[in-house]
C-alpha cells in the first residue's frame, strides 16, 4: 500500500510536469533603419532539445552614393 501511494504521487507530478506550459523569454535588439528595403542579416539557431536558443542580428549600412 505504500509504495502504491508513492507511485501515484510520483505519476501525478510528471503529469503536472507535463501539462504545465514551458517558460519562454523574448528579447529582440532591432539595430536597422526601418525604410531599409534590404537590411543586411544574420540568423543562427540552436536546438539541443531541452531548451532551443534562436539569434537574429539585423543591421543597416550606410551606402555611398
Amino acid at each position: 500500500m505504500r509504495n502504491r501511494k508513492a507511485a501515484l504521487a510520483v505519476a501525478a507530478l510528471v503529469l503536472t510536469l507535463a501539462v504545465m506550459p514551458r517558460p519562454t523569454a523574448e528579447i529582440r535588439l532591432i539595430t536597422h533603419d526601418p525604410s531599409d528595403p534590404a537590411p543586411h542579416r544574420m540568423q543562427a539557431a540552436v536546438d539541443l532539445g531541452l531548451i532551443g536558443i534562436s539569434v537574429l542580428y539585423t543591421w543597416t549600412v550606410d551606402r555611398l552614393r
